[in-house]
């Protein structure tokens, strides 16, 4: 495959959810993996954006989809999916990880605060 700018295959993911909200005790509807850097943030339907922040502080322009079944890229520049390279495991967060997530974070009213 032809090296791609901005996705860097060999770099893990930074843990199993969003890095910020873990962090904080925040939640997330669902998860995004930064491609060049490996960063997990939240979905811009997520309360917190926290991978489109990411996005915007770094430059870094690739996140993957970080769910179950999901390959897709996202380049934020260009505002376009992608299909990349197969990314460093794991693929996404544990299967057992309810969406949206965590356990015992998200709140009774949860589709009140999404985007």
């Amino acid at each position: 495959m032809t090296e791609i700018a901005g996705i860097d295959p060999g770099v893990a993911p930074s843990g199993p959810g969003c890095a910020e909200c873990d962090a904080g005790g925040g939640w997330w509807v669902h998860l995004r993996r930064c491609a060049q850097c490996g960063h997990i943030g939240c979905c811009d339907t997520s309360p917190a954006q926290h991978a489109s922040a990411h996005a915007a502080a770094t430059g870094h322009p690739f996140i993957q989809s970080f769910e179950p079944g999901e390959d897709w890229f996202w380049n934020f520049q260009t505002e376009q999916m992608y299909d990349g390279p197969e990314l460093a495991p794991p693929r996404h967060h544990p299967v057992d990880q309810p969406v949206p997530g965590p356990a015992g974070r998200v709140p009774a009213d949860w589709q009140d605060h999404v985007h």
